[in-house]
């Protein structure tokens, strides 16, 4: 772990933690279902075989996990909103009370409007789903608008469509390879209609929570680097193009099947002006021409017969998801997204950035948060308009797939009692946080 002093971010620098609904908040019974309780309840869906039913209990302690966020110091908390428990009676109380709690605690409340817990009978393969989105997102800001400044509409669609549509490793289970684009096109959409929603209900402050990191080529031959130009349209340019250029790559639009004839038009929507970008970073890709056998990205098999296949970065620490630790690939990639934006770029917040260990003196976490926040450092520096940094995740929780068998908590769970530990880790950054004001 570097030992000299992190060097200090500008006035007015938000700092903060994320968690998402479906992985904290349990309290299954109090809302509707979600395309997730339907997926982790097929067997062999999920690593450990466990649900979210009960999770983190959060629903039921929200008032412990928001003491939590008061000690250590954050200036803003990013949850999301589930929108089955809006959907159910009385569910909006709830984030009434969080909401309320959080105010009181000095906290500011950042909502994230979808974090992949669809309700069980849409779909986002059907172009109303966008429309439905819309109508839910008014409802929340009626409510919540008084004291929410900031909202995010989506959390990172290009995950959601890779591993739920395409792929089929996360809910709705679907393996659609490229016929998932469409959902890709709805979210966007679904985005844009959000955006709308939110200004017509006075909300000033709106971004978006998308995943991105640099396409590294496997090689200098021509098939890696074609290959990792694919892959980066793919996983990061399809999900960014749209917002900040208002248009896709090229070859891109012509692949959304159900969307013919709409794509301009739709493209307005989405492409509404925003007030911040929020960017989840986690590791570079390696890639490089495709091969006659599997591939892994993130922990995931790739098929083969894929126009790319993903290559393993070598002679990195890897964390115990297997994820390489690349912190200067937060410093390229934002250095990157503005040459190639510019003024089209908003602000940007890092919306998540963390690791999977185990152990309550969880030194290796300390030592990756200590190195991606001095990456994000260099950034500010090289003249990127960062204005904020959220760690994800204030608690060990339902980690998708993987069930309960990876822990990127800043405070352990004990999943058998739901009993809060804050680790080494939770230390370290509310350290962080006294030294930079």
């Amino acid at each position: 772990m570097a030992t000299d002093a992190m060097p200090r971010f500008p006035d007015g620098f938000l700092w903060g933690v994320s968690t998402s609904a479906h992985q904290i908040e349990g309290a299954a019974d109090l809302r509707e279902p979600s395309v997730w309780d339907a997926f982790t309840a097929e067997p062999g869906r999920v690593r450990d075989g466990s649900t979210a039913a009960v999770a983190c209990d959060h629903y039921h302690r929200y008032r412990e996990d928001v003491a939590l966020l008061a000690g250590l110091g954050v200036d803003a908390y990013r949850f999301s909103v589930s929108w089955p428990r809006v959907n159910s009676p009385g569910g909006l109380d709830f984030y009434d009370r969080l909401v309320d709690e959080l105010c009181a605690a000095g906290v500011r409340p950042v909502p994230t409007l979808f974090h992949w817990d669809l309700p069980a009978d849409l779909d986002w393969l059907e172009r109303d789903t966008a429309y439905r989105f819309a109508e839910y997102v008014s409802a929340v800001a009626r409510r919540l608008g008084d004291r929410v400044g900031t909202w995010l509409t989506l959390n990172e669609p290009a995950e959601h469509t890779l591993l739920g549509h395409a792929l089929g490793t996360h809910a709705p289970g679907r393996e659609l390879l490229f016929d998932a684009l469409p959902a890709a096109h709805h979210q966007l959409l679904a985005h844009g209609l959000a955006v709308r929603a939110l200004r017509a209900a006075g909300a000033g402050d709106i971004g978006i929570a998308n995943s991105h990191g640099p396409t590294w080529p496997a090689s200098d031959e021509p098939a890696d680097r074609e290959a990792a130009e694919f892959y980066d349209v793919l996983l990061n340019r399809l999900f960014a193009d749209p917002l900040l250029l208002g248009r896709y790559p090229d070859g891109v639009g012509e692949l959304m099947p159900g969307s013919a004839g709409r794509i301009d038009a739709d493209l307005e929507v989405i492409s509404e002006p925003l007030d911040r970008y929020g960017v989840n970073y986690y590791a570079p890709a390696r890639v490089g021409a495709p091969r006659d056998t599997e591939s892994e990205w993130g922990g995931v098999r790739l098929p083969a017969g894929l126009p790319f296949s993903v290559r393993a970065i070598e002679d990195r620490p890897l964390t115990d998801f297997g994820w390489p630790v690349v912190p200067e690939g937060l410093t390229e990639l934002l250095t990157g997204f503005r040459d190639r934006y510019g003024d089209r770029l908003p602000p940007v917040v890092i919306t998540e950035n963390g690791c999977s260990y185990e152990g309550l003196d969880d030194q290796d976490r300390i030592a990756y948060l200590d190195a991606h926040v001095r990456a994000l450092h260099r950034a500010v520096e090289a003249g990127v308009d960062v204005r904020g940094y959220f760690v994800w995740s204030l608690l060990d929780n339902f980690e998708w797939a993987e069930g309960y068998t990876r822990r990127f908590g800043l405070v352990h769970v004990d999943f058998a009692t739901r009993t809060r530990t804050p680790k080494a880790s939770y230390r370290w950054y509310r350290d962080l946080l006294r030294a930079q004001r």
